[in-house]
């Protein structure tokens, strides 16, 4: 792996290693999957409804560092005075229509009007779970800076989010947000909105460095050894937001699943690891409840402190902290269910 800047065959970016993307070949075994997935996919029980308290937002945080998990991999991070945003999707559903595809198991705890000042929003990469049309419209006109990987911006200024507002990063490149330094660093991943643009722009994780703190936002990786690289350059971290869901034995090369994020999580060097992209879309054929139940084995084997507030909740980052709040939805499943499964 090398931060020197992502590769290119012609119009189409590389990974760091060799991935299948799962691209039309594997479209067929991946319908057989779903069509014979009896897992609870979407929750029987309505999740929420869940709701901010944006007071809190009025006064900085006790540690300097306070994480709101909108859901999914939208994050407010407040981080040494600094406010970001990751990836907003307030979106219904995750597609190209609103019509249909994956539609949200929760609402957005707090309305788009209702988020505090914010000094940068990062788009980790063109699909829709992640670069949400609507959302983006909404920030039109606001001078709030953006962080996208290469190709991205040609979305936002469609959009509305004026080109100078945009700062297009190579893996490698860093950009000052107040005092924040944020670096763009190789993932594992692809990119697409269609049939006929993958990879026709980048993709990327991010580390943010404060002068009190140092984390990292993985958005969307498979496992590679690029993460021990990036940990030895620029760990350890005090946080690790780190993908577990969908995962399929179909795409093993561009999700992680629970086992390897918390690979991920030790190779980065982190202190602690927030999960993210799980408990809020129905993306692969696994039981909406499944990464984070999964998490807490690996968790436990590896010795790993865990930070998993419940959505919308403003929480600051004191050390591990599990709010378990997925428990109260589970429809009767027990968590040794869960485990004994893991384990066949």
């Amino acid at each position: 792996m090398s931060l020197a800047g992502a590769k290119k065959n012609g119009r189409k970016f590389l990974n760091p290693i060799p991935t299948d993307d799962a691209g039309f070949g594997k479209l067929i075994p991946i319908m057989r999957e779903y069509a014979k997935n009896t897992a609870e996919n979407v929750p029987k029980i309505t999740l929420g409804p869940f709701k901010t308290d944006a007071s809190i937002y009025q006064t900085p945080p006790k540690s300097g560092l306070r994480i709101t998990w909108v859901g999914h991999s939208s994050l407010l991070i407040e981080i040494d005075g600094t406010r970001i945003l990751t990836d907003p999707v307030w979106s219904q559903r995750v597609s190209f229509t609103q019509a249909f595809g994956p539609k949200r198991f929760f609402q957005p705890p707090i309305a788009l009007e209702d988020l505090p000042p914010l000094d940068a929003v990062i788009v980790s990469h063109d699909h829709y779970d992640h670069l949400d049309k609507a959302t983006i419209r909404f920030f039109a006109g606001k001078n709030i800076p953006f962080i996208t990987p290469i190709g991205v911006c040609k979305y936002l200024e469609d959009w509305g989010i004026l080109k100078n507002y945009v700062n297009e990063v190579d893996w490698g490149d860093s950009v000052m947000i107040g005092n924040c330094n944020i670096t763009a660093t190789p993932s594992r991943h692809f990119s697409g909105r269609g049939i006929f643009n993958r990879n026709e722009t980048l993709w990327a994780a991010f580390v943010i460095k404060g002068p009190q703190h140092n984390i990292f936002f993985g958005a969307d990786s498979g496992w590679f050894p690029g993460f021990a690289e990036i940990g030895d350059a620029f760990g350890p971290f005090d946080l690790t937001m780190l993908e577990i869901g969908a995962y399929g034995k179909y795409w093993p090369d561009i999700h992680m699943g629970p086992d390897n994020a918390t690979n991920a999580h030790l190779a980065l060097k982190g202190k602690v690891m927030m999960p993210i992209h799980w408990g809020t879309f129905n993306l692969a054929p696994h039981a909406w409840y499944e990464p984070a139940e999964r998490l807490l084995k690996f968790a436990e084997e590896k010795k790993i402190q865990l930070f998993m507030p419940g959505p919308g909740k403003p929480t600051d980052v004191n050390g591990p902290y599990n709010s378990e709040w997925w428990k109260d939805f589970m429809s009767g499943v027990k968590s040794q269910d869960i485990r004994v499964r893991n384990q066949e």
